[in-house]
C-alpha cells in the first residue's frame, strides 16, 4: 500500500468563498486525505431535529472536487448544548464526585442511555445521507476517547450499568462476587448487586478487585459505545473506519475497541507529549525539547499497529507548537518530516497534519498548523511539501515480522494503577522501559496483544509485569519456540485479584521458582547488580526455588533465573541492567544487536532500513554522519 499524507479542516471554521481556494492549496501540497465533521453537531443539528445539511454537503463536494479523499468523524466528542439541556445528567463525575459540565468537549458519559440513544439517532442520519457512492472514502467514530481523563465516569448511570455488568459476570450470584472479591474482609459482604457502590468515595482505599472490576466495565462501555456507530456505518457504507487514540489514554482497552475497526490511527503531538506523558528527566526534557522521546512516538506506532491488526494511520500529527503542554516550544526544523518518516518506518498508511490552518479564535488559537492563521504558509508547510516530493518515487509499505515480540496488555496496566505496591510504579512504564532497551540494542519490536496465540517467527518475546497471566497467554508462551521473559509480578493475582496459592506465583512451567517475598525499593536504595552492569529499582522479588541465576545482586541473591526457553526477572531494572538483560537474552536467542549512539534509532521494514537522528547535533554512526534530525532510508539487500 502506497504512503500518502493527509490533513484536519474544519469547513465550519471558515467562510464559504475560501473552501475552494484551501482544497486546491491541499491538492497542490500533495496531501491525498482530509477530515472533517468530528466536531460537528452543533452545526448539523443547530436545535433539536433542525438539520442543517446544506453546507456540509457543499464542503464535501468542494474537497472531492479538488481531487481529495474524506474522513468523515461522527460528532458525538461535542453534543450540542441543547443536549445538555435535555439532559442534565449526561455528564461524566469524577473521582472526588464532582459533576464536569458543558463549555469544551468529550462532556458526556459513556454510560447515559439517554445520549447513547442520541448518538446513535445522529450517526444513523449522517450514514444514510453520505454512507452510499464515493464521496466518503473512510470514517472516524468519535474523537479521542480517553482523552481529558474521560472513560472513568462515577455517575449515577454508571453506578446503575455497573450494576448490570457484575450481575451479568457473575451470573446473578452475589455469593459468588463475594467469594471472588473476598468480601468477607472488613465486613464488605453484600446482600443484592444494587447494593454495590461505585470505588470512589471511601473512607480509605477501596478492594482492589472491586476497583479492577470497575475498570474492566468501564473499558468495556467505550467498547460498546463506539461498536453501536460501527454498526450503523456497515450498514450503509463499505468503506473503512477508523478511530484516533491518543498517546498513553490506557483506560479502556484499544484492542477490543480496534476489533470492530478496519483501521487504527493515533495522534502524535511529540513535543507536547515529552512535556505531558513521557515523563522524561529533566534533562532529557532539555535535550529532547525540539524533537520529541526517541521512544514514545516509536512505541504507539507499533502499538497501534497491533491494534489495528496492521492497518494504522497517524490522524493527528503535530505540525509545530501546541498549546496544551506544560511548554510549548517549536520543533527543531526538519522534524515535521522527521516524524512523518517516522511513521512510515513503522508502518503507517497515512501521516495526516493537525490542522490546516491555525484558528484564530477559541481554546486552540495557539495550535500551530500548516497554514498560519492569515493564510500564510507557516514552517511546517514546507516539510509536508518535501515529504510529499519524497513519496513520488518512495517503495510502497511493506511491512514485515519484526524478531522481538513485546505484550502490552491493558488489564494488566490497570492492575498496576489499582495495586501499584511503590510511588511511581505503572506497568506502562516497565513496558516503555523494556521496549527503549530493545531499541538502545538496534532491534525492530513488534508490540503485540495478549490474546496473541501464535508467535511463530518471533527470536524473543518479552512479557514483563504481567499481573494477570491468562491460562491461554501462559499456554501459548509455554509452547512458542522463541525465548521468553517474565516478570516481575507475573502471575501475580488471578482475574478477581487474590493471590494464587496453590502454588505460589509465577508457577511457569519451565521456572521451578515461586516468589517467596516482595518489596518496593525507595528512589535513593537501589540493589546494585553483580560486576557493576546495572541495579534494580522501584521493586523486587525474593525468589525459592532451584531455578539457575542468570542474573546476580551484588550481594548474592538472584535477580533473573533461566530454564530451557524460560527467564524470569525478579527487578525491575534501571536503563544500564535492562541492556545488559536485553545483550543477555539476545545471545540466548541467536539475535544480532548493535549499540546505538545516545539518540540514534533504527527501524527495519521488509524493504528499507531507516536511520533517526533525535538529537539537534551530528551524530557519527555506521552508515554515516547523521545531520541534525536527520533521516536515512536506504534499501535491504535481496
Amino acid at each position: 500500500m502506497q504512503r500518502t499524507l493527509g490533513t484536519c479542516y474544519y469547513p465550519e471554521h471558515w467562510p464559504e468563498e475560501i473552501w475552494h481556494k484551501d482544497a486546491t492549496r491541499m491538492a497542490e501540497l500533495g496531501l491525498t486525505w482530509v477530515r472533517i465533521g468530528e466536531f460537528s453537531w452543533s452545526r448539523i443539528e443547530p436545535t433539536p431535529g433542525e438539520l442543517n445539511w446544506t453546507w456540509l454537503d457543499r464542503a464535501i463536494d468542494t474537497l472531492v472536487s479538488a481531487g481529495l479523499k474524506i474522513v468523515l468523524g461522527t460528532p458525538t466528542a461535542t453534543p450540542a448544548r441543547w443536549m445538555a439541556d435535555r439532559y442534565p445528567d449526561m455528564f461524566a463525575v469524577d473521582q472526588d464526585g464532582k459533576l464536569r459540565g458543558f463549555g469544551s468537549r468529550r462532556h458526556y458519559c459513556f454510560s447515559h442511555e439517554g445520549y447513547r440513544t442520541e448518538c446513535r439517532r445522529i450517526v444513523t442520519l449522517i450514514a444514510e445521507r453520505y454512507g452510499r457512492g464515493s464521496r466518503i472514502a473512510a470514517w472516524q467514530t468519535d474523537n479521542e476517547y480517553g482523552c481529558h481523563d474521560t472513560v472513568l465516569s462515577y455517575s449515577s448511570a454508571a453506578r446503575a450499568a455497573f450494576t448490570r455488568w457484575l450481575e451479568a459476570r457473575y451470573d446473578s450470584d452475589i455469593a459468588a462476587l463475594n467469594h471472588a472479591w473476598g468480601n468477607v474482609f472488613w465486613s464488605m459482604d453484600y446482600e443484592r448487586f444494587d447494593q454495590i457502590c461505585l470505588p470512589n468515595l471511601t473512607v480509605t482505599e477501596p478492594n482492589p478487585a472491586h476497583v479492577q472490576a470497575f475498570r474492566r466495565f468501564s473499558s468495556d462501555q467505550v467498547v460498546t459505545f463506539n461498536r453501536d456507530q460501527v454498526e450503523i456505518l456497515r450498514a450503509h457504507s463499505d468503506a473503512p473506519i477508523a478511530h484516533n487514540y491518543m498517546g498513553r489514554v490506557t483506560d479502556f482497552d484499544h484492542y477490543k475497541v480496534g476489533n470492530d475497526l478496519e483501521i487504527a490511527s493515533w495522534d502524535s503531538y511529540p513535543l507536547g507529549f515529552l512535556e505531558d506523558r513521557v515523563g522524561a528527566s529533566a534533562e532529557n526534557q532539555r535535550r529532547y525539547a525540539r524533537q520529541g522521546d526517541p521512544d514514545f512516538q516509536a512505541f504507539h506506532h507499533d502499538l497501534y499497529r497491533a491494534v489495528g491488526h496492521g492497518r494504522w494511520w497517524v490522524m493527528e500529527q503535530q505540525p509545530g507548537p501546541v498549546n496544551w503542554a506544560p511548554y510549548n516550544p517549536a520543533p527543531l526544523p526538519g522534524m515535521v518530516r522527521f516524524w512523518t518518516w517516522e511513521a512510515f518506518a513503522h508502518g503507517a498508511e497515512a501521516v495526516c497534519y493537525f490542522r490546516w490552518r491555525q484558528a484564530p479564535f477559541a481554546q486552540e488559537q495557539l495550535h500551530a498548523g500548516l497554514l498560519r492563521p492569515d493564510s500564510a504558509e507557516a514552517p511546517a508547510f514546507s516539510e509536508a511539501q518535501q515529504v510529499a516530493e519524497e513519496l513520488i518515487n518512495a517503495p510502497a509499505v511493506a511491512p514485515s515480522q519484526a524478531p522481538v515480540a513485546l505484550i502490552f496488555d491493558y488489564d494488566a496496566e490497570w492492575a498496576w494503577q489499582v495495586q501499584p505496591h511503590g510511588q511511581g510504579l505503572s506497568y506502562f512504564d516497565l513496558v516503555l522501559e523494556h521496549y527503549r532497551a530493545l531499541r538502545r540494542a538496534g532491534l525492530s519490536v513488534d508490540i503485540v496483544p495478549p490474546t496473541l496465540r501464535h508467535f511463530d517467527g518471533y527470536s524473543l518475546i518479552l512479557a514483563p509485569g504481567l499481573m494477570h497471566l491468562e491460562d491461554g497467554l501462559r499456554t501459548a508462551l509455554a509452547a512458542a519456540e522463541s525465548q521468553v521473559l517474565y516478570g516481575p509480578r507475573t502471575g501475580a493475582r488471578d482475574a478477581d485479584f487474590n493471590i494464587p496459592t496453590d502454588p505460589l506465583p509465577p508457577a511457569l512451567a519451565d521456572l521451578d521458582i515461586c516468589i517467596a517475598a516482595v518489596e518496593s525499593l525507595r528512589p535513593d536504595m537501589p540493589v546494585p547488580l553483580a560486576e557493576g552492569k546495572g541495579a534494580v529499582t522501584g521493586y523486587l522479588e525474593t525468589l525459592d526455588g532451584p531455578a539457575e541465576g542468570l542474573i546476580h545482586a551484588e550481594n548474592g541473591p538472584r535477580v533473573a533465573v533461566a530454564a530451557n526457553k524460560s527467564v524470569y526477572c525478579a527487578g525491575w531494572l534501571d536503563s544500564a541492567g535492562l541492556d545488559h538483560l536485553i545483550a543477555t537474552l539476545c545471545t540466548r536467542a541467536g539475535l544480532a544487536t548493535r549499540r546505538m549512539p545516545a539518540g540514534i534509532r533504527v527501524r527495519q521494514t521488509g524493504t528499507e532500513e531507516f536511520w533517526f537522528n533525535h538529537l539537534d547535533e551530528p551524530v557519527e554512526t555506521e552508515v554515516g554522519v547523521l545531520p541534525p534530525a536527520g533521516v536515512l532510508r536506504r534499501p535491504l539487500a535481496g
